[in-house]
């Protein structure tokens, strides 16, 4: 059988049945299980071992040293890519956050979760970005952010001034271009909600387009969803400020936040 065939059988997509075949791709019990039906694989003994060895093979990414991470398999993609072009209109860029500002984030979206469980997401939030200054292959990373991330108030007004800060200064890095998307810009292609394209050096691996999602995250493979998602990248470039124009931008939202947090202490009534 192809790779074609093999994909049309279990309707998902070449590049993804290509990168299982090249170790490219952290494979599941459930691909197993379903490659072995595609294959007519009858002997159970032989099944139930190759399935037994994807569990342990899942098992060596360094991501599994923090425990049971649920999108680990963002995190062997996001790993493998060479590049990253990322739209975010309601939080900064995960991989140029800080960690007061992570902490904040993962706090008020898990409202519910203890505290180890929020420490242990903003420490591999921290493994990632250490792709980002990685001096032999460093993420080449694109990053489109809406003004309502820079404004909405995660944590307080300092992490806030913080964060932008640092996002300005991890723009002048070479392989680092961030871009601001005022409100002013109107309407635009991404306003349906947040979306990564990974794309890798290897040229048989195909782009990856990655939708977050509460309970479950999707990833598109085909090439027609890719190309659409690229075009509104493109279009979201297009309308942002460009790239010293952002730090501008970037630097007087910072600057906002700062006089507000000295409006903030000087208001706090003494000791």
């Amino acid at each position: 059988m192809t790779a074609e065939e093999v994909a049309e059988e279990l309707m998902v997509s070449q590049s993804k049945i290509s990168r299982l075949e090249n170790g490219r791709r952290s494979i599941s019990q459930r691909d197993v299980r379903d490659l072995c039906r595609t294959y007519k694989v009858e002997d159970k003994a032989l099944v139930d071992s190759l399935m037994q060895m994807a569990k342990e093979s899942r098992q060596q990414g360094w991501w599994n040293a923090f425990g049971d991470v649920p999108y680990s398999v963002y995190i062997g993609f996001e790993t493998d890519a060479a590049s990253l072009r990322v739209y975010e209109p309601q939080v900064l860029p995960g991989l140029l956050q800080t960690p007061e500002y992570a902490e904040a984030v993962i706090s008020g979206a898990l409202p519910e979760a203890p505290q180890d469980q929020i420490a242990q997401r903003v420490q591999v939030r921290l493994r990632r970005q250490e792709r980002i200054t990685d001096p032999l292959a460093p993420l080449r990373l694109w990053a489109v952010v809406d003004e309502a991330a820079m404004r909405r108030v995660v944590g307080n007004s300092k992490i806030m001034s913080d964060q932008l800060d640092y996002l300005v200064r991890m723009s002048h890095e070479p392989h680092v271009t961030v871009q601001a998307l005022p409100f002013d810009m109107g309407s635009h292609p991404g306003m349906s909600g947040q979306f990564t394209i990974l794309e890798f050096s290897d040229e048989s691996d195909t782009s990856v387009v990655y939708l977050e999602g509460v309970t479950s995250d999707l990833y598109l493979e085909k090439l027609s969803d890719v190309q659409s998602y690229s075009m509104m990248y493109e279009h979201l470039r297009a309308q942002a400020l460009n790239a010293d124009q952002s730090r501008q931008f970037i630097t007087e939202m910072a600057q906002e936040h700062a006089r507000r947090h000295q409006e903030e202490s000087e208001a706090a009534p003494a000791d």
